[in-house]
């Protein structure tokens, strides 16, 4: 992983460079806490209608719930990560769009029944509040908004403790500000820190704590 940027001006080139090469960073699965919403909402009765993927990365979410009959918008700040993203959706037989954003200048158009924010931890500067506050914006009525964070380094990381945040379920809601937005009402679902077994690159294995909270936008 290449060290991180002295400032959040310098982010969209080091996700440029991870993502860089011929090669694969992740697994190509879905993320485990997309796996657990998505069944729990089935559970409820939810059924698949439009989801927008935040960070998509090499696509593994997209892919996922695209095959779970969602109508799948992906973003990334890094080109090379929806070029793979791409690639994926092609060897997969999946019809899903794939877009370029920074989401600091751009964001989507629309409103979505899901929105999925994984991992959106960046160095301090970045203003994540506000990012997240435009995800919860484009829930559309009686939608969810996923968003998860490590809640503390995974034992593989090389990333500073006090450079990037680590944020609770509570600091999340707060920064949501989903009482301060009018309109429509919030419920929420989940909000808790979970622990869960994992693998990380190289085939290193851990123990990885996720910050959880998922949020139902009311009709």
């Amino acid at each position: 992983m290449p060290p991180l940027p002295d400032s959040a001006e310098g982010l969209p080139a080091w996700w440029e460079e991870l993502y860089s090469g011929d090669g694969t960073r992740w697994s190509g699965n879905a993320n485990a806490r997309l796996v657990e919403a998505v069944a729990a909402l089935e559970a409820r009765g939810v059924t698949a209608g439009r989801a927008l993927d935040l960070g998509c990365g090499e696509g593994g979410d997209v892919i996922w719930l695209a095959e779970r009959g969602w109508a799948v918008t992906g973003v990334d700040v890094a080109h090379a990560a929806v070029a793979k993203a791409r690639g994926l959706a092609a060897a997969r037989g999946v019809d899903v769009v794939l877009e370029r954003h920074d989401l600091t200048r751009t964001f989507p158009e629309g409103e979505f029944e899901l929105v999925n924010a994984q991992f959106l931890q960046a160095p301090v500067g970045w203003p994540r509040a506000e990012v997240l506050r435009r995800a919860a914006a484009a829930v559309a009525p009686g939608g969810h908004l996923l968003v998860v964070d490590h809640a503390e380094p995974p034992p593989w990381s090389q990333l500073d403790r006090e450079a990037v945040g680590w944020p609770t379920p509570q600091q999340v809601l707060a920064d949501l500000a989903l009482d301060a937005g009018g309109g429509h009402g919030w419920e929420v679902v989940r909000a808790e820190v979970a622990g869960r077994p994992a693998a990380g690159p190289g085939d290193q294995h851990g123990h990885l704590e996720d910050s959880v909270v998922l949020v139902h936008r009311l009709p």
